[in-house]
């Protein structure tokens, strides 16, 4: 019987050839990344949603001020209609001033729902402190909550977290080092000597020798022109080539909360037996009585006689055979019907063993 619990299957298993990949899909280049902005606001216009902290105060206090509205020292303005927020965005290679990106709003005290809310204009910065885009704008909150007199509260996704598309503008350009220098470098996603090999091999073979060496196991280093248009045109010629990336390490992976396991493709067993199931031994007392003939002169005789019976239940033993597959595997465990936990069980003393030629990863 077949359970689709028991082993997610990786695609290549499905075919015994590696098909072959666009550069683009493999690699990166070097220096053209994304990077990460976050910013610090207020959002207003909440049905008495907002939050009541002493900084949401301050802030509100600080934007008045600028506006030349000026509440005196004693005075606490504090409303529901307001809430600080958190406010973080990716910044996309090569983002120009004047372009919109999206960003994420989210709740930093006790404000329970975003919805109908408005962000008020919040500065972005990166990392060195720059300020690279501001972001305003109305939220799109896919959650929402309620809450009666008597505490009770249903709530569904999450209302203190919503989003805005395109609600920031790009104020500053990041400098990165694409069109500098006589080359470019190609990192690996996955990092692979193998594979890091097959890309040097096939740049060469289109554009000449040495014009790409590999320098490990992730990074490619191949010859450029300097013209920014020629280096353009340069990498939409790479990035289309296609290339046979080697097989993937042999990995068994567990997911412990879920129950999933998948097992790679290059997965192998060495020759081992493996017992499944309980094993019942049932030993009863019973009696027999002895009755002698009736002419004769004997005594009736009471014998003890003792039955074990053994029932081994859904147990069941199967055996792999050197360098079994994994098929063969999948084909074993399917017939025994193991459940989730039995069957990583299974894995953990094949691992612990030696009898499995992978690595065991526990997530």
């Amino acid at each position: 019987m077949k359970r689709f619990w028991i082993v997610a299957l990786l695609i290549s298993f499905l075919s015994p050839l590696v098909q072959a990949e666009r550069l683009k899909d493999l690699t990166t280049v070097a220096g053209v990344r994304t990077n990460q902005l976050v910013g610090y606001g207020l959002v207003v216009g909440l049905d008495g949603t907002g939050d009541k902290t002493a900084f949401t105060s301050a802030t509100f206090r600080n934007m008045l001020n600028n506006f030349g509205v000026a509440i005196p020292p004693t005075l606490n303005p504090q409303s529901k209609n307001i809430a600080a927020v958190a406010v973080h965005a990716d910044l996309p290679p090569f983002a120009k001033p004047g372009q919109v990106i999206d960003v994420t709003v989210s709740t930093i005290g006790d404000a329970k729902s975003l919805r109908g809310g408005s962000l008020i204009m919040a500065p972005l910065k990166g990392a060195d402190g720059q300020v690279y885009a501001i972001a305003q704008g109305n939220l799109v909150v896919s959650g929402f909550g309620v809450q009666g007199s008597d505490g009770s509260r249903l709530s569904l996704n999450v209302p203190s977290v919503g989003r805005i598309p395109a609600g920031a503008t790009v104020e500053r350009t990041v400098p990165n080092a694409f069109a500098h220098g006589d080359s470019l470098i190609l990192n690996l996603n996955h990092p692979d000597f193998t594979t890091a090999r097959r890309v040097s091999e096939q740049i060469n073979s289109l554009l000449g020798p040495n014009m790409a060496k590999a320098m490990d196991a992730t990074s490619i280093r191949v010859t450029a022109p300097r013209d920014p248009n020629q280096r353009v045109s340069f990498l939409s010629v790479l990035e289309n080539l296609e290339v046979q990336p080697a097989q993937e390490v042999a990995k068994v992976i567990i997911n412990s909360r879920t129950g999933t396991i998948i097992i790679g493709q290059n997965v192998r067993v060495s020759p081992v037996a493996i017992t499944h199931g309980g094993m019942t031994v049932a030993i009863t007392e019973e009696f027999d009585v002895n009755q002698p003939n009736a002419l004769g002169e004997g005594q009736t005789v009471v014998t003890p006689r003792t039955g074990i019976e053994v029932d081994e239940g859904s147990g069941h033993m199967f055996e792999f055979a050197p360098g079994a597959s994994l098929q063969e595997i999948v084909e074993a465990v399917n017939q025994v019907g193991a459940a989730p936990g039995d069957l990583m069980a299974i894995l953990e003393a094949l691992r612990q063993a030696g009898a499995l030629k992978a690595e065991l990863i526990v997530i």
